[in-house]
């Protein structure tokens, strides 16, 4: 059972995101806490913005109280531990409770890379390409994928995001993989789709890592279009945004349990923003004061949706070795790696000293084939000692 089913009457939930002007993107962040009281109707579920969005975090806080919570549970609504999560959202909550001494607040972790969000996004990516099942290996290696990602001015958050790309990439199995984003730092969109279709692929998925729609999403949508009637022959397949989808509902529920269970005195994202905040470390933008109306903005997302012989002898073995196989010669293994074949992996490097043992996880058809291809492009076949051997 849930943590959540345990709570007393007195606890509350708030989602802080951090607002935009397109309101469909409030209206989708609205599906989060929509989701959750799905789940637990006993609990009083509330969302706020920073900016840009009514209500603002103030006016959440407010609901709450109005309704007798005074022990709350903040997790931030965003992808990514950046400026707004580490020091924005604690600040706002940080305030309020010195104004409501009676109050207490806790506050959480980001979304982050947690397994769920991962399954959220593959599944949004299967939905693009019309699969049921995750792929095979060898199904999605004429394939290549595109994440884009926010892009902000810190690093650390931009790194998770090619993270993320290479999980994805080598879970699904694509045969290359990029990732570019939409704002503030590089590659940009457009730049970094110019640079995918250098490298010939015919199929490319491309998949925004976004929790709701906007004028960025638009955007992408706007350079995915342009690229599209500049290469005609190229299939672009795009992934729709996360959303409320199952998966990012179940990560807010653990995000949310380990805000419940933390200990008194924690590390977190609010520990870390008092501590800087403190030793005066911290420059926070008080942009998220109060909610101003905005001018609707309307919504410009949309969807788019051998056999080879070879005549020289080795003196080494190649032949197929069994899961953990210990070399006698070296003492060592290597573990199987289910995209062994593909086309710009490990069989890249047959007969460039590679290890023996990471030799013997290659089908003999591999190595044949990958021989041929070396032949037909009049590279000659060179009899190398494995690296392993080398004394």
């Amino acid at each position: 059972m849930s943590l959540l089913n345990a709570l007393p009457a007195n606890s509350g939930i708030i989602i802080c995101g951090h607002g935009s002007r397109a309101k469909i993107a409030e209206e989708e962040f609205s599906l989060l806490a929509t989701g959750l009281r799905a789940r637990f109707p006993q609990l009083e579920v509330e969302y706020g913005f920073l900016e840009y969005s009514s209500p603002n975090i103030h006016m959440a806080l407010d609901r709450l109280i109005a309704k007798g919570i005074t022990n709350i549970y903040a997790v931030p609504g965003m992808l990514f531990s950046a400026t707004h999560a580490q020091n924005d959202i604690p600040s706002v909550l940080t305030t309020y409770m010195q104004k409501n001494p009676a109050l207490t607040i806790k506050y959480g972790q980001e979304l982050g890379l947690h397994d769920e969000m991962i399954m959220a996004f593959q599944h949004r990516i299967m939905e693009a390409v019309d699969l049921a099942e995750m792929p095979q290996p060898g199904d999605l290696y004429d394939t290549m994928l595109v994440v884009v990602g926010r892009g902000t001015s810190v690093a650390q958050a931009n790194a998770e995001v090619s993270k993320l790309t290479r999980i994805v990439a080598e879970n699904m199995g694509f045969g290359w993989c990029e990732t570019v984003y939409s704002g503030v730092t590089f590659p940009s969109v457009g730049r970094g789709l110019e640079m995918a279709l250098k490298l010939g692929f015919k199929k490319i998925v491309v998949a925004p890592y976004f929790l709701f729609s906007g004028k960025l999403i638009g955007r992408i949508h706007g350079y995915i279009d342009k690229v599209v009637a500049q290469h005609p022959d190229v299939s672009i397949s795009v992934a729709d945004y996360l959303r409320d989808q199952s998966h990012v509902i179940n990560t807010f529920v653990e995000r949310i349990e380990e805000t419940v269970s933390q200990p008194a005195v924690n590390n977190g994202l609010m520990e870390s923003f008092q501590a800087r905040l403190a030793a005066g470390e911290v420059t926070v933008h008080h942009h998220h004061a109060e909610f101003q109306p905005e001018v609707e903005v309307a919504s410009d997302a949309h969807t788019h949706s051998h056999d080879h012989k070879h005549d020289h002898d080795h003196d080494h073995d190649h032949s197929h070795k069994k899961q953990g196989h210990s070399h006698a010669g070296h003492g060592h293994t290597h573990a199987p790696y289910r995209h062994i074949a593909h086309p710009h992996g490990p069989r890249t490097m047959i007969d460039e000293n590679v290890c023996c043992c990471f030799m013997g996880q290659f089908p003999q058809a591999v190595i044949d084939e990958e021989r041929a291809l070396r032949l037909a492009a009049g590279i000659a076949a060179v009899d190398q000692i494995p690296q392993c051997k080398i004394k």
